[in-house]
């Protein structure tokens, strides 16, 4: 279950009109931090954004299920289960098989735990954005940096050109 202030954040970036990617961004943001405050491990960066896409779907984020060839069917058919679960209201979930609903979290909870917490370092992050933002042509990675430009506000802008330039004296120093 995520915590009650990602959903309330993921609910302001909605009414503050920004994308779907934006607002499960906070789920995403929990996960990795629960990784580093230790509750459990990862394989891979992308098991952590993974989870936290899961989640986001599930507390009513409209994000789109992956393009047919870009992951596996059964990642497709998880991602649809998801945003179905998110649409629709709470109920008791009925146990699937034998085993309890519990039993399965439970089993779920501590095969996460034997993983390290590797997968949710600066660095395995880092190259994971790198590699995912390499699939996507110039253009599109082009249109993103524009509309997040457009939905931060004059002085949203202002501080990043400010962070921007301070970056750049920094480098030049190197």
């Amino acid at each position: 279950m995520p915590e009650r202030k990602t959903v309330a954040r993921a609910q302001a970036d909605k009414r503050a009109g920004k994308s779907a990617s934006t607002q499960a961004g906070e789920f995403v943001k929990e996960e990795v931090d629960r990784v580093r405050e230790g509750k459990h491990g990862v394989r891979s960066a992308k098991q952590a954004i993974a989870i936290g896409l899961s989640k986001a779907r599930r507390a009513g984020v409209a994000l789109k299920a992956p393009k047919k060839g870009a992951t596996t069917e059964a990642t497709r058919k998880k991602a649809a289960q998801d945003s179905a679960a998110g649409k629709r209201r709470p109920t008791a979930a009925k146990p699937a098989g034998k085993e309890s609903k519990s039993t399965r979290s439970r089993a779920t909870t501590t095969a996460l735990r034997r993983e390290s917490g590797e997968g949710a370092s600066k660095k395995a992050l880092s190259k994971q954005a790198k590699s995912a933002a390499s699939h996507r042509p110039a253009a599109s990675r082009s249109a993103a940096a524009k509309k997040a430009a457009q939905t931060k506000g004059a002085s949203g802008r202002s501080a990043a050109a400010k962070k921007a330039a301070h970056t750049r004296a920094a480098r030049a120093h190197h």
